[in-house]
């Protein structure tokens, strides 16, 4: 019988309505304790004990799949993003790796807008302010007044474009793959150089995937380009962005805000002085919420699995 390691953190709250589905495949399931996800070595106690893997951000780098292999056949992540997992040495090893593209992107685009609007109209400091018993009246700006930038002009880079152009503002966009230019001229984001984008925005928001041309792309360097006034909303991935040199750039006033749903080392550590900073809002990687889209994962990360063991998918 098949067994399959389940650690998608997202899934197994959920078991029991998944379980009848891989009895009827005759899957047998190992299901650990995860909290966030599983590292290196947590997943190696599990080594040569199962055929796939359903999985969230795990770590599943060369030294596990090599010890998993040749048993493991398939891992389908539980999602869209693959960078914890080493696709290189899945394809040397021919072990399947299957995901959800475009899984998270209207949650996603939304978010990023319900920063932009709580940064711009204030919304939850005057709210703290009220609770203090202050009768402030923070001064704010319209959304239209304001220009955004977009670094990863894929599915979710180019939902926020629409979503940013629906409020008037200007929109100017970064990647490192030419972007179809039907999408250019129907929404009018202006695609520009990096350096541009982070010196003529008010909001710079990054939806790129994390990779070797992304780790740290936001670091001292770039930082230092932004206004004194712009705001940085990180809902991609934490590494794309050097957590020590925003601290230092939000500290030291070079930056006037950011908004962070995702961190260099999750869950964010309790002495992070992010914490601890009124210029800043924080979400717990919860950019992806949503009951519809996340229904669709569910069961599509399940048919992937089945696929990927060479069995015919039954609903």
């Amino acid at each position: 019988m098949p067994t399959v390691l389940m650690t998608a953190p997202y899934m197994i709250p959920f078991l029991d309505r998944f379980k009848p589905v891989f009895a009827k495949h005759g899957l047998e399931l190992i299901v650990p304790d995860v909290q966030e996800r599983m590292e290196e070595d947590d997943l190696l106690k599990y080594a040569g004990q199962f055929d796939g893997a359903i999985c969230g951000d795990d770590r599943y780098t060369a030294r596990v799949l090599e010890a998993c292999s040749p048993r493991l056949k398939v891992i389908s992540k539980w999602g869209t993003g693959v960078d914890s997992i080493d696709a290189a040495a899945c394809s040397r090893l021919n072990i399947i790796l299957a995901r959800t593209p475009n899984a998270f992107t209207t949650p996603v685009a939304d978010t990023v807008l319900g920063y932009m609007l709580a940064f711009a109209r204030r919304g939850p400091w005057m709210d703290s302010a009220m609770k203090r018993g202050e009768w402030e009246k923070i001064p704010g700006k319209s959304l239209s007044e304001c220009t955004l930038g977009i670094i990863g002009i894929g599915n979710i880079g180019k939902a926020v474009t629409r979503r940013a152009r629906a409020f008037g503002m200007k929109v100017l966009g970064n990647d490192i793959v030419d972007i179809d230019h039907v999408f250019i001229s129907e929404s009018g984001i202006e695609m520009t150089n990096l350096e541009y984008l982070l010196s003529n925005s008010d909001f710079v928001t990054v939806n790129c995937d994390l990779n070797p041309t992304s780790h740290h792309l936001i670091n001292a360097s770039t930082l230092a380009r932004m206004k004194p006034t712009a705001v940085l909303i990180n809902t991609a991935r934490g590494p794309i962005v050097d957590e020590n040199a925003l601290i230092a750039a939000l500290r030291s006033g070079q930056i006037g805000g950011a908004a962070l749903d995702v961190f260099e080392y999750e869950p964010l550590p309790l002495n992070s002085p992010l914490l601890k900073m009124d210029d800043v809002m924080l979400a717990p990687h919860n950019s992806n919420s949503s009951p519809t889209a996340w229904e669709r994962i569910h069961w599509n990360t399940i048919k992937n699995l089945v696929e990927g063991l060479g069995l015919k998918y039954k609903e």
